[in-house]
């Protein structure tokens, strides 16, 4: 009986690209900031209404990038973003600011509590601050003696917390784009 020896296989042209490869560092810090910026745009892009219908998709992604990726937004990041997102959103100037850096805190705090999590967990999280940020706004937006707002957003609570695993999954595609082996190592 003789003994076989197998060699191991060639490296297939794939394989053989991806050795010696490195993440870009502008697309790994540039993917996050215009995600979310996109995202809050693109809110006023899809529909035009009298109440709020759509859900707040940078916030949605603010959310899940700070999730999927606790330490990569810093706190101060709600300034700027929110400040973008106020342009876009028709909100009060710095409200957006506000809610995002506290969101921003409160998620922090959370991250330090509780740093192992399961996706119920995090959704959970993410539905309650969804539903406190866009209370918060419509307060802000109209004052807390007019109640008339809170069936209103019903509907745009809803959507956006059946909606935050669909953001959830958008934003771990565009970690998977940040983070490809493009550039190449001398």
């Amino acid at each position: 009986m003789a003994l076989s020896l197998k060699l191991p296989a060639p490296l297939d042209p794939d394989r053989r690209k991806r050795i010696n490869r490195a993440p870009s560092p502008v697309l790994a810090y540039t993917v996050p900031w215009l995600s979310v910026v996109l995202a809050s745009a693109a809110s006023g892009w899809i529909t035009i209404a009298a109440t709020p219908v759509v859900p707040p998709l940078g916030f949605l992604m603010l959310v899940g990038w700070r999730q999927l990726r606790p330490g990569l937004l810093p706190a101060w990041a709600g300034l700027p973003l929110g400040l973008f997102d106020d342009l876009f959103s028709g909100q009060p100037a710095g409200s957006a600011v506000l809610l995002w850096s506290l969101t921003l805190l409160a998620l922090d705090m959370i991250e330090a509590r509780w740093p192992w999590r399961n996706f119920v967990i995090e959704w959970a999280v993410a539905v309650v601050l969804i539903a406190l940020y866009l209370i918060a706004g419509a307060v802000i937006a109209s004052g807390i003696d007019h109640a008339g707002w809170l069936p209103a957003i019903a509907a745009q609570i809803a959507m956006s917390s059946l909606g935050y695993p669909i953001a959830a999954r958008a934003v771990a595609r565009c970690d998977q784009l940040r983070l490809a082996r493009l550039r190449k190592l001398d």
